[in-house]
């Protein structure tokens, strides 16, 4: 006859399925997925946050074309050696906040994205009539605007997700949701979970997703997925964020560290204890904590206007950083500007140029480290302490000088980390394995 079991039985039973489950973990791999600017980067992590695999493709027409997103990441799984490719248990997205993509209800695009930097300032005042408070869906930049400008294309039976979660959306084959912070630029409010009190009325509501959190598993990878890229079946996608708060998830921060990206476009992003308000002003809730900052129009883009990397380099050591360059210019890649200053109107200042390309290089550098040192004080000014050290990762961090230079312009050592955005955005993938 049976009967109960032993408390020792079952203590053993517990400790030899905990073994297992840390077993199980050990083994199992995540991925992560980052929809930059420029491109996409994929690194696969283990569950100790090693970096096991990583890899990078250019778009090959432009951030506004949804099917270049799909083909460089089509392109990038297929290069992942299949040992690494049965051991994935979830993955998650990242991407450029704000670009905004209409499409058919099964997910099927109509015409080309709206990127991010795109504003519409002719809506001006029906987005200052959506919005009672400062956020970052009201500022002439964010979200809004480019969702009328949809509208107005293709009319309000369509819905509009943003990059991160169409891509995640194209995953599971299916388009309902979309994770918190990369709708914040829409008007979301996470603090309240809800979207603003007049958007009640808007003919176009029920364009807008579901909203999830960040770390919240979307679905399972649909069939059709799974065997044209040749991943696991049961592979989770859990909503991701971002892709400047991937970058910072990689950079492994603590409370007093403030973080630089500095690709195409500069944000600066810092830990905080509560959210702050203004606009272009961007707060997110990421794992458990608030995470305040905000993104400059222009960024390591604009010396490619210029110069070529290349000769970036060579120019760069002929550069004194402990100098000032005599000049003073706001190197703002085109009209507009969405922080530290939000103003669809302000021009950039690119003149003079002198003879000396190194010298018009330094002027560049400062110029952009001044606009770097303005979001760090706007931020200080709305409540957030100055970070004691500013960790900077991105393509443009890279460069030794220009590093000092913004050590000089604004007064905090600066370190630098090499780890991609994609393994930030892994890093919640991992929520996959708990």
């Amino acid at each position: 006859m049976g009967g109960r079991i032993s408390k020792s039985k079952r203590t053993k039973f517990a400790q030899i399925k905990e073994f297992n489950h840390k077993k199980m973990l050990n083994n199992s791999l995540v991925l992560g997925i980052d929809l930059g600017t420029s491109g996409v980067r994929i690194a696969i992590i283990n569950a100790n946050k090693k970096i096991l695999f990583t890899s990078s493709k250019i778009y090959s027409k432009g951030l506004e074309i949804s099917e270049d997103w799909i083909n460089s990441l089509k392109t990038l799984i297929q290069e992942i050696p299949k040992g690494l490719k049965e051991k994935l248990v979830s993955c998650s997205v990242d991407g450029t906040s704000g670009t905004l993509l209409a499409c058919k209800r099964d997910g099927e695009p109509l015409g080309k994205a709206l990127p991010y930097f795109l504003s519409f300032s002719e809506y001006k005042y029906e987005i200052e009539k959506l919005f009672t408070k400062e956020c970052a869906g009201s500022s002439i930049s964010g979200s809004v605007g480019r969702a009328l400008r949809l509208i107005a294309l293709y009319g309000n039976e369509i819905i509009l997700r943003h990059q991160a979660d169409w891509i995640s959306g194209w995953l599971i084959n299916n388009w309902e949701y979309g994770e918190e912070g990369n709708n914040i630029r829409m008007g979301w409010d996470i603090s309240n979970s809800s979207w603003p009190e007049n958007f009640q009325n808007l003919k176009w509501l029920k364009c807008l997703p579901k909203i999830i959190p960040s770390g919240q598993i979307m679905g399972n990878l649909c069939n059709k997925k799974a065997n044209e890229l040749s991943l696991p079946k049961n592979l989770q996608v859990i909503a991701g964020t971002t892709d400047s708060n991937a970058g910072v998830l990689a950079t492994f921060p603590n409370k007093n560290d403030g973080i630089t990206i500095l690709g195409s476009t500069i944000v600066i992003k810092k830990f905080v204890n509560k959210p702050l308000e203004g606009k272009g002003i961007s707060n997110h809730k990421l794992l458990g904590n608030w995470l305040c900052g905000g993104a400059s129009n222009t960024g390591a883009a604009i010396l490619l206007d210029f110069f070529n990397l290349e000769y970036i380099e060579e120019l760069s050591k002929q550069i004194n950083p402990n100098k000032s360059s005599g000049l003073n210019l706001l190197p703002v890649s085109s009209r507009g500007e969405r922080f530290p200053i939000d103003d669809p109107n302000l021009q950039p200042k690119l003149e003079p140029r002198p003879v000396s390309d190194s010298l018009y290089l330094h002027a560049l550098f400062e110029g952009l480290a001044k606009i770097e040192a303005r979001g760090w004080q706007k931020l200080n000014k709305l409540g957030a302490d100055l970070p004691q050290q500013i960790i900077t990762i991105g393509g443009g961090a890279k460069n030794i000088t220009w590093k000092k230079i913004r050590e000089r312009e604004i007064g905090i050592p600066i370190k630098i980390c090499n780890r991609p955005p994609a393994a930030g955005v892994a890093s919640i993938a991992l929520q996959g394995l708990l």
